[in-house]
């Protein structure tokens, strides 16, 4: 069973097999072979999702299930040693595939229960060769370097030291004699490898290694002159390197099957190599993936499961790949691919969002011994929307700081060690330093306010500078959707948790608080009334004005339209309306207030009745309570505070009384009476039932948009 992660039981389970065990072949951290559920040819599959979901932690745990049992090799696409070549080497002898691919078989190459070292020689072969057209103006020493960690790769392990030192002091004797005017670099050193591959290996199945490359295209059957083809089309860059970097591929897969052949190695290796790819949406991702789909869809077989992680649905770059969710792989697949796609041969799997009960488990552990208070669970898990790394970093500012702390805003804003030999930093910042991009961070923290494209170009305008303009807004929307983070109708940014943090940052960035007013201002103004006040846009200005702490506007709108209005609209646009962020307490007035106190509690439970004054000719009874019921539903939205269960208690009266106001929407206030409070103490978002047709309205926004 996997040991530290939740939620994740269709791709570790042992009993019935997940999704794992069916492809590697192994039970997880056990040396215990299972049936496959591909026999002749494998998927390669690819978690997709935004940031936060644990796609790299589902790829650390693959590892930690297999490593020793299965040859097994994790990189991480993000890496800087797959962004730029050496200070030391040229260009055009080295790319990220070529440097993942040396990784990659050095990971493989270690020793695994019950069988030894795999050797690489094709792959040795081809890395020398595109290695040494970069060896120019090398110096001897940074020569010796380079050979010795690719020859590495064609060792047994038996005795590494001794033959690798000679065999690398060998081929930099023939670069440097070469480079001096005895001969031609590349093909010194090409000659110098291969005949250190016959010489080194006396096994008649190792030799064949020496020769692989004798059938490169337009080779003649001569290997070397393959291997200097290799190298020229690798510098040649753009396709012809593409094409190059697709023999490397291949000639790793051919090393690993040579490694699985025969009756003595097959009795010695259970299961198949495993070989994680995190991060593919970034070179060299992309590179090694499409090697392997189109050498499956030619008919080029291999036994390697492949097992990455991309950012986003990748549906441009994987147009037939099979899509499935966790969930559905739990028990089989279902995956066939199509003859002659090779995108189809790649499965995309989705990972869930956490379950409460997964919420429940990771905080309680993760506390431990600190009392948590009972409601936090819950509205840790509708705060995050069950993102897994939300989870895990709120309730690790939970141990750190309970009893102290009375909120999740507190949480959020507190200061959390991650590490011990590391200063701490408020919560939220290290959460969107990994959930948002970091290059476009003060940009979405503004936008973050916006609703739609207009909107948002309208903030863009006002509060960001010159050169940011339309076209960067929708390349900014368009960055997201790839991300895996798309707008959903009413918000830019379309994640709840991720705008939730994004939205703290702008109320925070300024000690005064002046951009975060600013930010509503201009909206307030792109929203001022227009001759189709139904439209929605009503709606949208009430919301900022409320984030601003002025609830006058949108207490006379709720209240003049309740008599009239389709009830299931106006439960919408108090729902929305209710939805405007707090971040910390405003006065009578709507200034910010620095006490810690929140005044939406007292407003709903009637403290403050005596002390507000009704505006002259309006129905006293309806406008107070249609105030303390928006400040109930605006409190019991906040996803940064516990639920209140006086001021829940509060709502269902309130909603009970409107109720014998409007017979004709009798029945959706009862229910709401109902199911809001129980909703909000639970820790799920009120609902409006939108998409039930019961005669008393139709699912829209605010005034029916949205």
């Amino acid at each position: 069973m996997h040991r530290r992660l939740h939620g994740r039981g269709a791709l570790f389970d042992t009993d019935p097999a997940g999704l794992a065990p069916r492809l590697v072949g192994l039970r997880p951290y056990q040396h215990r072979a299972h049936p496959v559920e591909h026999p002749k040819e494998l998927p390669l599959v690819l978690f997709t999702g935004a940031r936060g979901l644990g796609k790299s932690a589902v790829l650390g745990e693959l590892r930690e299930a297999y490593r020793g049992h299965t040859p097994v090799a994790l990189i991480d696409c993000a890496d800087e040693q797959f962004a730029r070549p050496p200070a030391d080497r040229p260009a055009e002898s080295w790319s990220p595939v070529a440097q993942a691919l040396l990784v990659v078989a050095e990971q493989l190459a270690e020793p695994v229960t019950g069988a030894g070292r795999i050797q690489f020689p094709r792959l040795m072969s081809g890395l020398v060769a595109v290695a040494a057209s970069g060896w120019g103006d090398a110096d001897s020493e940074r020569i010796r370097r380079e050979v010795e960690r690719i020859l590495l790769l064609g060792e047994s392990g038996s005795w590494v030291s001794g033959f690798a030192g000679r065999w690398a002091g060998k081929v930099a004797a023939k670069v440097v004699a070469a480079a001096t005017g005895t001969g031609p670099l590349l093909s010194g050193a090409i000659e110098a490898t291969l005949e250190s591959v016959a010489e080194g290996f006396s096994h008649r199945r190792h030799q064949k290694a020496s020769v692989w490359y004798r059938t490169y295209p337009n080779a003649g059957g001569h290997a070397q002159r393959g291997l200097m083809l290799l190298a020229g089309h690798f510098r040649a860059g753009g396709t012809s390197r593409e094409h190059a970097e697709r023999y490397l591929v291949r000639a790793l897969l051919a090393d690993l099957t040579e490694a699985y052949t025969g009756v003595l190695p097959r009795m010695q290796r259970l299961g198949r190599p495993l070989v994680l790819v995190d991060n593919a949406q970034a070179p060299p991702g992309p590179g090694l993936v499409d090697a392997v789909l189109r050498d499956r869809a030619e008919g080029i077989a291999d036994r390697v499961v492949f097992v990455g992680a991309r950012r986003g649905e990748g549906r441009e770059a994987l147009r037939n790949a099979a899509r499935r969710g966790l969930p559905e792989v739990a028990r089989r697949s279902g995956w066939t691919p199509d003859a002659a796609v090779p995108s189809s041969r790649a499965l995309l799997v989705s990972l869930p969002a956490l379950s409460p009960d997964d919420t429940l488990h990771i905080v309680g552990a993760v506390c431990d011994e600190t009392p948590v208070p009972p409601q936090l669970p819950h509205a840790t898990h509708r705060l995050t929307g069950g993102n897994p790394l939300g989870i895990a970093l709120l309730a690790e500012s939970a141990a750190q700081h309970l009893p102290g702390a009375t909120s999740l805003g507190e949480l959020l804003t507190a200061d959390v060690r991650l590490h011990e030999d590391q200063d701490g930093a408020p919560a939220y910042r290290e959460l969107l330093d990994r959930l948002v991009p970091a290059d476009r961070l003060d940009e979405l923290t503004v936008l973050a306010a916006a609703h739609d494209h207009d909107s948002a170009c309208a903030l863009a305008s006002a509060l960001l500078p010159d050169d940011f303009g339309p076209s960067d807004v929708r390349a900014l929307q368009t960055r997201l959707a790839e991300e895996g983070l798309p707008g959903v109708p009413g918000h830019f940014v379309g994640d709840p948790f991720v705008r939730t943090l994004l939205l703290l940052r702008l109320h925070l960035r300024d000690a005064d608080h002046s951009g975060w007013r600013a930010a509503h201002e201009t909206l307030i103004a792109h929203y001022a009334p227009d001759a189709d006040e139904g439209s929605g846009r009503a709606g949208y200005r009430l919301y900022h004005e409320l984030a601003l702490g002025s609830a006058d506007s949108a207490v006379a709108h709720l209240r003049d339209t309740f008599p009239t209005a389709d009830t299931r609209t106006w439960l919408r646009t108090l729902r929305f309306v209710a939805a405007a962020p707090y971040f910390h307490a405003h006065d009578a007035d709507g200034r910010d207030f620095t006490g810690r106190g929140d005044r939406r509690a007292a407003v709903a439970l009637g403290r403050t009745d005596a002390a507000q004054e009704v505006p002259p000719g309006v129905d006293a009874v309806l406008h107070l309570r249609v105030r303390r019921l928006l400040h109930s539903v605006w409190q019991l939205s906040d996803p940064l505070v516990l639920p209140d269960p006086k001021v829940c208690d509060r709502l269902r009266f309130e909603l009970e009384q409107l109720s014998n106001l409007r017979p004709a929407g009798n029945a959706l206030l009862w229910r709401a009476s109902r199911d809001w409070p129980a909703s909000a103490l639970a820790g799920r978002p009120l609902d409006t039932w939108d998409d039930e047709e019961d005669g008393e309205g139709t699912a829209g926004g605010p005034g029916g948009e949205a």
